[in-house]
């Protein structure tokens, strides 16, 4: 569970990026979001499938130029 510990006179603009990032880091809201709607594992694999190759064709693209 994501967590920071506010020190005084931190900003809370500054506490709020810092936890944002933590709930990102953890995929917390991944997790939630993912958990909303109940998914066939068939979905899932081809979600998955699909954002493998995304993710394929984003470091071809990076690697080529």
């Amino acid at each position: 569970m994501p967590g920071i510990i506010v020190r005084e006179g931190q900003p809370i603009e500054l506490v709020l990026k810092l936890m944002k990032k933590q709930v990102e880091k953890a995929g917390t809201m991944r997790e939630l979001k993912d958990r909303k709607h109940y998914e066939k594992p068939s979905v899932k694999k081809k979600r998955k499938s699909a954002m493998a190759q995304k993710r394929l064709r984003k470091q071809m693209r990076k690697l080529g130029n």
